[in-house]
C-alpha cells in the first residue's frame, strides 16, 4: 500500500512512524515543504530568549535521522499544490529546481498545518518585522535582535504564544509592549476576570498590555521603529506578528473536501468527507470531547495525539478520536497559567446551567520553603455537578491541577467523584488535602447552599454596592472597611445589624468562610464571601479621608507613590522619564492625569521623574492604568536599580558621548531589567557627558562621565612661550617644561577643550572614552564616588561594569547600607579589582537566587 502524508512537523511524522511500525511493508513517504521536519514549533520562543542556546536543539529529526530510525522516506522541499481525489495524484512542486512533481497514493494523510496570519496593514514587510511559526523566524529573529541592540519590541496577538514571546523578550532585558485587538488577552482561554489578573500580573512585571487596541500600520524607513495604533505610536525596534493562524489548505479547493475557514472537517476517525484523505494536526477540525461540536485547536499536544491515533484505525486497531478540551499552559515571569474544558461564557452557550467558584490555596504545605499559591476557577453544571473546566492561576506547578481535571473531564467525573482521591502528598509537593480537592470542596458548600458567596467578576461589575466590607484579615487591612477579629466572634457584632447586607473579605477566603459559618449561626443571615479575596480582587472601599493602613503604604510605595505628610490619604505619584525626557504627547498625558486623578499639580524631582501631587489613596490603580494605557509607568522607589538620570551631553556644546542613548540603554536593561531584583538598599545611576558633571555622576552609587584623552605629538610642539593649549585648559593642567607641553593625566580631567587648540598640530588627536565612578552618595551623609583606573573605550564594557557593580551591591552588600559603605567596609581597591574582572558576570545565576533584603525607606 501507498501511503502518502504531506506535511512533515507534529500529526504528520507521527503518523508516518506509526504506520510503519504497525505495517512494515507498507511503502510510506512523507511531503514537506520546509528544509526541516520534526521541529520543536512549541519551543520558538524559548530560543528566542535564550533558554534553548543553540538553534540545532530546534530540530528534534533530521530526515535521515528520521528515516534511519522510522523507515519512512521524507522529501523535504516539496511544495503539495494540487491533489485529484479520483485519480488519487498529488501533484508537488520542487522548490529546489522548480520541477513539477507527481505522486500517487491509496491513502493520503493531510498533515499541513498552519501559517501564521499576516497582517492587512502598511509595514509588515519591513525589516525587523517577524511571524512565529517556524525555526527560521526564531532563529532570524535572535540573530536580529542581537545584530540591532534591540531595546523596545511590541508583540502583536496576546495568546499563548505572544505571551511565551512577550515572557522570554523581557527576560533577555527587552522592554515589551503587548498588543491585543480583542478586550483581554488569552480570549477564549480564560474567562475575563482571570484574564484581567493575568494583565494586572504582567503589568506589575512591567510587561504593558493594550487591550482593545488594534495596530493599523508599522513605521519605518526600512527597518521597524514603530507601531501605530489608535491611540499612537508605541516606538520599538522588533515587531512580532503572533494575531492568529490559518490553515494551509488552499491548495484543496476544487477537491470536494468539506473545509470550514480553511480548516478540514474530519470525523472521529480523522477522516475528510472524501474517500481515502485524512487530516490531522493544525490543518484538521476535530471536535470538542465535552459537546461534541467542531472546534480548531491547533496545539503540538493532540496533533501528535491525532496522528498516533490516525495510524492506528487506518491499521486496523479500531481507534477513535475522542476530542479536544482545549487543554493548555503558559509560563509568563514569575505566573503561570493553565486551562481546560469550557469557559464559564461557553459552557452557557452550549445550555449548560452553570456555576462557578473562584479558590485560593497553597500550591504546597505553607511551611515549606517557596510554597506559594494556586488560584483556581472551577467551572461545573449546577443541577448535575458534572465538572465542566478549570483555570488555574499561580507561580508553579498549575500544569498538575489541569492534569487532574483533563482525567476528570475525560471521564465525565462530577464533582463528588473528586472528594477523597488519593492524590500524591508530601510537603515539598502539594499539601495534605490536595489543591485541587480544596478547590471542590469550596465549590460544593457554593452548591450546597453551605457558603454563599460573590465572584470575582460580579464584585469586578459592582455587586458590591450596598454592601458592608467586613475586614477578616488576621489584623486590619482593608482602608475603610470594618475589622472584625474572627477569634472574638462568640455571639452577634456589635454595630452590625442581622439584617445588614455584609461583603466578608480576608487574604484568601478561608477566614471570610468561617465568619460566616458562624454569624449564620447568631441569626445573620444576608453575608457573602467574596471568592479570591484579597489575593485576586482589587478590594476599594471608598473611603474618602479614612487612615490608610501600614501596609498599604508600604505596597503603593513600591509603586512609586509616597505618602503625602499633610494629609491622611493622600499620595504623591512619580511618573518614570526617559533620563528626563517625555514626548508632548506623554507630557500631556501626565497633565491629564494629573488634572483627574490628582489636584492639577506636577512636581519635578532631583532624579527627573515627574511627581503628580495629591492622589487620594482610591485614585491610585485608576491612574496607573490611566498612565499604562499611555505607555507611561510609576515608580523609582524601593530597594533596587532607580530611573536613571543624565545631563544633555547628546546635543550639549560640551558633551564628549551620547548620554541619551547611554542613559536610556542602561535605562532599559538595568531599571527594566532588574526591575524585580531586589538589593540591599537604592542604587542609583547617573551619566555625564563631560567632566562639568552637570548632573553629578561622582556623587551617585554608579556614575559614567564622557572622556576625550589628549593625544600629544610632541614632535609638533615648539615650546611656545604662550601656549594656547595651556591657555585652553580650564583646570591649568597643562605646564611648558623644557620646550615642550605636559600633561598631567593624573591631574586632567579629560575635558577635550584643549584638542584642536595647538596651531602647529602637536594636539590633534584624542581617544573618546567613558570614566566610572563607584561609590558615590548625596543625602543624609555624602561621598563622593572614586573612579576606576581604566579609562573605558567600549560602550559593552561599560555596561558590563555597571551590571558587575549591581551584582556585588546584592552580592556583598549588607541591609541597610548603600553601595559606597559597602566600597568603604570591602575595600576600593577589591572592589575595583572584582568590576574589572568577570567573577560576578559568572555567578550571576546563582547571584540572582539569593534572598536579599533591602533597607530603603523610599
Amino acid at each position: 500500500m501507498k501511503v502518502l502524508v504531506i506535511g512533515g512537523v507534529a500529526a504528520g511524522t507521527k503518523a508516518a512512524a506509526k504506520w510503519k511500525r504497525e505495517n512494515r511493508g507498507d511503502q510510506v513517504l512523507v511531503l514537506t515543504k520546509s528544509a526541516d521536519i520534526s521541529y520543536a514549533g512549541c519551543g520558538l520562543p524559548y530560543y528566542v530568549g535564550g533558554s534553548i542556546e543553540n538553534r540545532e536543539e530546534l530540530i528534534v529529526n533530521t530526515p535521515q535521522k528520521y528515516r534511519g530510525l522510522t523507515g519512512v522516506e521524507v522529501r523535504t522541499l516539496r511544495e503539495a499544490t494540487h491533489v485529484d481525489p479520483a485519480a488519487k495524484v498529488v501533484t508537488a512542486q520542487n522548490l529546489e529546481n522548480g520541477q513539477e512533481e507527481t505522486y500517487g497514493y491509496d491513502k493520503l494523510i493531510l498533515a499541513t498545518g498552519a501559517s501564521a496570519v499576516k497582517l492587512p496593514i502598511p509595514g509588515v514587510d519591513l525589516n525587523g518585522v517577524f511571524p512565529m511559526r517556524a525555526p527560521e523566524d526564531a532563529i532570524t529573529m535572535r540573530d536580529y535582535l542581537e545584530a540591532n541592540g534591540v531595546k523596545k519590541a511590541v508583540v502583536i496577538g496576546g495568546g499563548f504564544i505572544g505571551l511565551e514571546l512577550a515572557e522570554n523578550l523581557f527576560n533577555r532585558g527587552v522592554s515589551v509592549t503587548v498588543v491585543e485587538a480583542a478586550s483581554q488577552i488569552l480570549s477564549g482561554v480564560l474567562d475575563p476576570e482571570m484574564a484581567g489578573y493575568v494583565q494586572r500580573h504582567l503589568a506589575q512585571k512591567g510587561i504593558r498590555v493594550l487591550t482593545g487596541t488594534k495596530a493599523t500600520a508599522l513605521v519605518g524607513n526600512g527597518k521597524v521603529e514603530g507601531v501605530q495604533t489608535g491611540g499612537g505610536l508605541l516606538p520599538c525596534g522588533v515587531v512580532v506578528v503572533s494575531a492568529g493562524i490559518r490553515p494551509n489548505t488552499a491548495f484543496l479547493e476544487g477537491t470536494g473536501i468539506q473545509m470550514e475557514k480553511g480548516a478540514i472537517v474530519v470525523d472521529e476517525c480523522l477522516a475528510t468527507t472524501v474517500a481515502d484523505i485524512y487530516a490531522a494536526g493544525d490543518c484538521a477540525l476535530v471536535k470538542n470531547r465535552l459537546t461534541g461540536k467542531a472546534q480548531y485547536s491547533p496545539m503540538g499536544s493532540s496533533a501528535n495525539l491525532e496522528g498516533r491515533t490516525l495510524a492506528q484505525n487506518l491499521n486496523g486497531e479500531n481507534k477513535t478520536y475522542p476530542g479536544v478540551l482545549g487543554t493548555g499552559v503558559v509560563k509568563l515571569p514569575g505566573l503561570n497559567v493553565g486551562r481546560t474544558g469550557l469557559t464559564e461564557s461557553a459552557a452557557k452557550e452550549v445550555g449548560y446551567d452553570v456555576e462557578t467558584v473562584v479558590a485560593v490555596t497553597d500550591d504546597k504545605a505553607h511551611y515549606y520553603p517557596g510554597a506559594a499559591f494556586f488560584i483556581t476557577k472551577l467551572i461545573a453544571d449546577r443541577n448535575t455537578h458534572q465538572l465542566l473546566g478549570v483555570q488555574v492561576l499561580g507561580p508553579g506547578a498549575v500544569d498538575k491541577m489541569v492534569d487532574i481535571a483533563v482525567v476528570g473531564l475525560s471521564m465525565g467525573l462530577k464533582l463528588e467523584d473528586f472528594e477523597n482521591l488519593d492524590l500524591a502528598y508530601a510537603p515539598p509537593f502539594s499539601t495534605a488535602i490536595h489543591p485541587f480537592v480544596q478547590a471542590v470542596y469550596v465549590l460544593e458548600n457554593k452548591l450546597s447552599g453551605a457558603m454563599q458567596s460573590m465572584t470575582p467578576a460580579q464584585y469586578a461589575a459592582g455587586a458590591a454596592e450596598g454592601y458592608t466590607v467586613i475586614d477578616v484579615n488576621p489584623q486590619p487591612t482593608i482602608r475603610g472597611a470594618k475589622f472584625v477579629d474572627l477569634s472574638k466572634v462568640d455571639g452577634p457584632i456589635e454595630g452590625i445589624g442581622k439584617e445588614e447586607k455584609l461583603l466578608l473579605v480576608c487574604g484568601r477566603g478561608k477566614r471570610a468562610y468561617f465568619l460566616q459559618n458562624r454569624l449564620k449561626f447568631y441569626g445573620y443571615e444576608n453575608t457573602l464571601v467574596l471568592e479570591g479575596a484579597t489575593t485576586f480582587n482589587q478590594v476599594r472601599v471608598a473611603a474618602p479621608g479614612a487612615t490608610v493602613p501600614p501596609e498599604e503604604i508600604t505596597r503603593v510605595k513600591g509603586l512609586g507613590f509616597l505618602r503625602d505628610k499633610n494629609t491622611p490619604d493622600c499620595f504623591n505619584g512619580r511618573v518614570i522619564t526617559r533620563n528626563g525626557k517625555l514626548t508632548a504627547e506623554e507630557l500631556s498625558a501626565v497633565t491629564e492625569a494629573a488634572e483627574k486623578f490628582g489636584n492639577g499639580q506636577v512636581a519635578m524631582t532631583t532624579r527627573l521623574t515627574l511627581e503628580i501631587q495629591h492622589i487620594p489613596f482610591d485614585n491610585i490603580e485608576p491612574l496607573r492604568e490611566f498612565l499604562a494605557q499611555r505607555g507611561l509607568e510609576t515608580g523609582g522607589t524601593g530597594s533596587k536599580v532607580r530611573p536613571v538620570v543624565s545631563c544633555k551631553g547628546t546635543t550639549c556644546q560640551y558633551g564628549l558621548i551620547d548620554t541619551f542613548a547611554l542613559s536610556e540603554e542602561i535605562h532599559e536593561r538595568f531599571y527594566h531589567g532588574y526591575h524585580e531584583v531586589k538589593l540591599p538598599h537604592k542604587f542609583k545611576i547617573a551619566v555625564g557627558g563631560c567632566p562639568n558633571n552637570c548632573v553629578k555622576p561622582d556623587l551617585n552609587d554608579l556614575g559614567i562621565i564622557g572622556q576625550k584623552v589628549p593625544l600629544i605629538n610632541l614632535d609638533k610642539c615648539r615650546g611656545c612661550k604662550v601656549c594656547q593649549v595651556v591657555n585652553a585648559c580650564p583646570i591649568q593642567v597643562p605646564v611648558v617644561q623644557d620646550g615642550k607641553v605636559v600633561i598631567d593625566d593624573n591631574a586632567c580631567n579629560h575635558c577635550g577643550r584643549c584638542v584642536g587648540k595647538c596651531p602647529f598640530g602637536a594636539l590633534e588627536g584624542s581617544t573618546s572614552g567613558y570614566r566610572v565612578y563607584i561609590g558615590g552618595r548625596w543625602g543624609k551623609k555624602v561621598a563622593r564616588g572614586r573612579y576606576l583606573e581604566k579609562v573605558f573605550t567600549d560602550k559593552d564594557e561599560v555596561l558590563n561594569v555597571v551590571e558587575k557593580a549591581i551584582l556585588l551591591f546584592r552580592e556583598q552588600g549588607l541591609t541597610g547600607e548603600r553601595f559606597a559603605d559597602t566600597v568603604e567596609r570591602i575595600g576600593f581597591e577589591n572592589v575595583q579589582e572584582q568590576l574589572l574582572s568577570d567573577g560576578l558576570l559568572q555567578r550571576k545565576e546563582e547571584n540572582l537566587k539569593l534572598d536579599v533584603k533591602g533597607g530603603a525607606t523610599c
